[in-house]
């Protein structure tokens, strides 16, 4: 299953084990680590079981894969099942209700209610880098290989081409798990690149990206280096992003879609989607940006939207619509890091969408000091605390631990003497 920060948490199971369990159990302590293992006391008894008790793991059968470079492997994603009394919230709780993958499929549900689907393609980008006495470094395409960038190469083809023998790793194993790529480039960093996913279904793209994370760092590993979707490793270089398009079609009647009309004109249905996110922007930016190293990304911008404002053809704006055809408007979300959890970042991006258009009011255009976004992870989760659309969306028990857990690792970083040598690097580089 996919924990807040998109790691896989789970078990290799034996294939008997998993047909007679249909699962697995995994103890609901999983639910409460943060990304160094760490969890936040207050949390046990009020929102989790004290006495760490099983729950049980539920795969859902369709994403059964086999596993890439492991014969007679498979891997499935599962969400997490289960009760127990929450004394926060007075109740009995599901497991479910702490799962991002199950608040996505909630808010997918909402747009099938309205007759509407939605289609999404991400773009992630990641970096390719070493260890060494000095620090981060840029990658080499084979351990003792004698080329590295030494100054930032964007776009460059003979640059990539050093590192086929891994990208066709990545193509093939993506291809194994039912990723289907469209490319990638080099980015405007040394050793960054980013890597185009082929529009799809919001769920199944969001499986994508969790399991092309996984994908990326582990044969990365096995080339002798590390691909890293930290939002910041280097303060002088550009940030890592996710970006997400989205286009929305009526499920009766594909044509016209629901962000332009038949003359290739932009819908008031599209202003309405942007000013939902205008209006929540704020309080997504916790699950957008979700760690301390985040936020410099966005302080030290590079392309890197401040304001929920919206452009056309605008790569400095959060919401920047991209020149195209009718069939293909959409809205970019530009806001999210690559070390966001893309069912959150997909969840929170549809749900505050849909307030939008049932809303009916016009998104503002500009940049007012109204649209500026947190600059610090406690200014976002303060702003989240306050969101009754996103609680009403994703429920009380997943935004409040959320909290908890987010609060207790900026809390473990603060208390360090360098937090960014002794966290964020240490930690985000390989984690996040």
């Amino acid at each position: 299953m996919a924990d807040f920060g998109s790691r896989a948490r789970g078990k290799r199971v034996s294939r008997g084990d998993f047909c007679a369990a249909g699962g697995c159990a995994l103890p609901t302590v999983t639910l409460g680590m943060g990304i160094t293992g760490g969890s936040p006391a207050e949390v046990f008894g009020s929102l989790l079981p004290q006495a760490y008790a099983d729950m049980q793991l539920v795969p859902d059968l369709q994403t059964l894969r086999p596993r890439p470079g492991r014969p007679g492997e498979a891997t499935v994603l599962c969400e997490p099942a289960g009760q127990w009394l929450s004394p926060r919230h007075g109740r009995l709780v599901d497991a479910a209700e702490f799962s991002p993958r199950a608040a996505l499929r909630r808010v997918l549900r909402a747009y099938g209610a309205a007759g509407l689907t939605v289609v999404a393609a991400p773009e992630l980008e990641l970096y390719l880098l070493q260890r060494s006495e000095a620090g981060l470094t840029a990658a080499t395409p084979w351990p003792g290989a004698p080329v590295r960038e030494s100054a930032c190469e964007p776009y460059s083809l003979e640059r990539s081409t050093h590192f086929e023998a891994y990208f066709d790793a990545l193509y093939a194993g993506a291809g194994s798990l039912g990723i289907s790529l469209s490319g990638h480039l080099h980015e405007a960093a040394y050793s960054q690149f980013e890597v185009n996913f082929e529009p799809g279904e919001p769920l199944a793209q969001a499986d994508a990206v969790f399991r092309f994370k996984r994908l990326a760092r582990e044969l990365a590993a096995r080339h002798g280096f590390l691909a890293s979707f930290a939002a910041k490793p280097f303060l002088d270089q550009p940030g890592t992003g996710m970006h997400w398009h989205f286009s929305l079609q009526r499920q009766a009647d594909a044509w016209p879609p629901v962000f332009a009309d038949p003359q290739g004109r932009s819908t008031p249905a599209l202003s309405h989607f942007l000013a939902g996110l205008q209006a929540g922007g704020a309080a997504a930016m916790a699950f957008f940006a979700p760690h301390d190293m985040s936020y410099e990304r966005i302080r030290l911008s590079d392309s890197s939207p401040t304001h929920a404002d919206w452009g056309e053809d605008d790569r400095h704006a959060a919401f920047r619509i991209p020149a195209s055809g009718p069939a293909a408007r959409r809205v970019e979300n530009r806001l999210p890091g690559g070390d966001a959890n893309p069912y959150l970042v997909v969840a929170a991006t549809l749900a505050l969408g849909l307030d939008g258009l049932q809303a009916g009011v016009p998104a503002s255009a500009g940049k007012t000091p109204a649209m500026a976004l947190p600059r610090s992870l406690p200014q976002a989760l303060d702003a989240l605390a306050d969101s009754c659309s996103l609680r009403r969306w994703l429920g009380a028990p997943l935004l409040d631990l959320f909290q908890a857990l987010k609060r207790h690792e900026h809390a473990e970083r603060q208390a360090l003497a360098d937090p960014r040598a002794d966290w964020d690097l240490k930690h985000l580089t390989e984690l996040a």
